[in-house]
């Protein structure tokens, strides 16, 4: 194994131990409750918005390490964000994970920070159920608040690189 994806492996351990936006997801002004019934990962996701800003995320579940990792770099990412900036977030994940690790463009690994560790695991297919669980929970939630992040357009080159 490359030092990279030792590195990677670490980030993807660290964020599942950590957890950040772990809380309780009740006292929110939409929530989403969403399983992987290939593995049985769960996740209730809370969201409080200010205008269509994302004042915090909170969610509670239990599951394997990606899926806990991806939620917490989700947090990470999203929190404090219009939510423009969190469909193109939103989109990015989507690319990157459909890309069976063959590769996508550096602006979409540099937008997305640490969860751009979790690119390897787009080869897997039971796996890539288990980053965007979070995630799908976010887009779910946020459509309960009247807000539609699924709705960015990628760009052609980033078709194209998540293509090649």
């Amino acid at each position: 194994m490359g030092s990279l994806e030792q590195l990677y492996q670490q980030v993807i351990l660290d964020h599942a131990r950590e957890k950040h936006g772990e809380g309780d997801p009740t006292a929110s002004d939409a929530s989403s409750h969403q399983v992987n019934p290939t593995c049985g990962d769960e996740v209730t996701l809370g969201v409080r918005l200010d205008g269509d800003r994302l004042a915090s995320v909170q969610w509670d579940g239990d599951g394997c390490s990606i899926s806990r990792a991806s939620l917490s770099m989700m947090t990470d990412l999203t929190q404090g964000k219009t939510s423009e900036e969190i469909a193109r977030l939103y989109r990015d994940m989507e690319v990157m994970m459909h890309s069976r690790n063959l590769g996508v463009a550096e602006e979409i690994l540099d937008e997305l920070g640490d969860a751009a560790a979790l690119e390897s695991t787009s080869q897997f297919a039971n796996r890539v159920k288990c980053a965007l669980l979070g995630w799908y929970a976010l887009r779910d939630a946020m459509a309960k608040s009247g807000i539609d992040i699924s709705s960015a357009e990628v760009s052609a080159d980033q078709e194209r690189n998540s293509n090649d």
